[in-house]
């Protein structure tokens, strides 16, 4: 029997080479499936596209790109877990099961949760940064709590956005879907894994707690990680994939 292939969804103005080693090391663990790393509109491949301003728009553009005939399992972090979240509610029979990793939902949490005020300051002096490197690193103190690996992440990060530079007018786009974006009236029927890092300095871990309890999901949580759960603990994240699906899934 054929395996059901991953679709791994990142968050806000990044792109799939942003997974790092992760996407290879889920390959690894689930051997015969397939890793789909699809970027969003106006990110990655697609940066000279724009952005939808709704995460429905977000969603039928991904699924028009992939074209995929059989039910999917979503990996998704941030925003990401947003379009997972959509496309889960419109169009249940695509989507086997989901993970939405430090992702928050409009209508279950407020805005100051969301995003938390305390970064406010870097995440405005980073949007104005003409420097990309040190763009680069300011994003990456507030996402990540691993500072022995932000050096190296940084300047993988600087070569990311210089190649396929992502526009100011699609970061607000894309910061529009999110906002907009609503919790669904009634939560998507499919099984729901949600992770969160307890070190999450960008969205407060509050934000998935009241996603796991709105979809009456299981709940994994990394002690120490920061937002971008699989740069902090990317082994961990596979091994709560292993548990919760198993190995031979």
């Amino acid at each position: 029997m054929n395996k059901r292939p991953f679709v791994l969804l990142r968050g806000l103005v990044r792109e799939a080479a942003h997974w790092g080693p992760f996407a290879d090391d889920l390959r690894r663990a689930f051997p015969g499936s397939v890793v789909y790393t699809p970027d969003i509109l106006g990110n990655g491949v697609h940066y000279q596209d724009k952005s939808p301003t709704t995460v429905r728009g977000m969603v039928d553009a991904l699924r028009a790109e992939l074209g995929l005939s059989t039910p999917v399992r979503l990996f998704a972090v941030s925003l990401g877990g947003m379009v997972a979240t959509e496309w889960a509610t419109a169009y249940p029979d695509e989507v086997e099961r989901m993970v939405l990793a430090n992702s928050s939902l409009r209508g279950l949490s407020p805005f100051w949760s969301r995003l938390r005020p305390a970064v406010y300051p870097k995440l405005f002096a980073s949007a104005l940064e003409a420097e990309l490197l040190a763009r680069e690193r300011t994003i990456l103190s507030v996402v990540s709590n691993r500072s022995e690996v932000h050096a190296e992440v940084a300047e993988e990060w600087t070569e990311i956005q210089a190649a396929r530079p992502v526009s100011r007018a699609n970061l607000f786009r894309q910061v529009l879907a999110g906002a907009r974006y609503r919790a669904p009236s009634t939560p998507p029927r499919v099984p729901t894994l949600v992770m969160l890092g307890d070190g999450d300095r960008l969205v407060s871990p509050s934000c998935s707690r009241a996603i796991a309890r709105a979809f009456s999901a299981e709940l994994a949580v990394h002690p120490t990680s920061g937002h971008d759960i699989t740069l902090d603990a990317g082994p961990w994240v596979v091994e709560q994939l292993l548990a919760w699906m198993g190995p031979q899934a």
